[in-house]
């Protein structure tokens, strides 16, 4: 209050000039004609500087509010667009689950192949012995007058499943 006593004990400046140039700004010239919140309202009896002070602080207050909204707004569309990455990121992740499961399965059936060729291998590499060793038997055993009784090899493994048509 001290400062509007020096003001108006001051020579320089005319108050009444002051609200003649506030009110001719305004478009009305009443307190009343200009839109305040809804949350406010003027007080009876209260000056016209007053009131027009009033009005100027809670316009910044009001600005500053309605950004503030404004902040809310956009961060709710950024959480809208993050909840919208991450459920783009679960479908990633389901999708790279997925296809690690089919190559596990995919390499269970190859490992399980190799497998099964090493072992038929072996198979194949022992009959081939077997018959070679009888091959160098005959041709060292009785004499060819005597006809020889043929001896099925004793198979084992996959050639023992393996029939001789399925051969020719």
């Amino acid at each position: 209050m001290a400062s509007v006593e020096q003001l108006r004990r001051r020579e320089g400046v005319n108050l009444v000039q002051l609200e003649a140039d506030i009110a001719s700004i305004r478009s009305g010239s009443s307190i009343t004609s200009v839109a305040l919140p809804d949350y406010v309202e003027h007080t009876a009896g209260v000056s016209r500087v007053g009131a027009l002070s009033a009005e100027a602080v809670i316009r910044d207050y009001e600005s500053a509010a309605k950004e503030i909204e404004a902040m809310g707004t956009e961060l709710i569309d950024a959480a809208q667009k993050c909840e919208a990455l991450t459920a783009q990121v679960h479908d990633a992740i389901a999708f790279m689950r997925e296809t690690a499961a089919g190559y596990r399965e995919e390499g269970r059936k190859i490992f399980k192949r190799i497998e099964e060729c090493a072992l038929f291998t072996e198979d194949v590499r022992k009959t081939c012995e077997q018959v070679k060793r009888r091959m160098t038997e005959v041709s060292v055993g009785p004499s060819s007058d005597e006809e020889l009784a043929p001896q099925e090899p004793e198979l084992t493994g996959i050639a023992a499943k393996v029939t001789m048509s399925e051969i020719r």
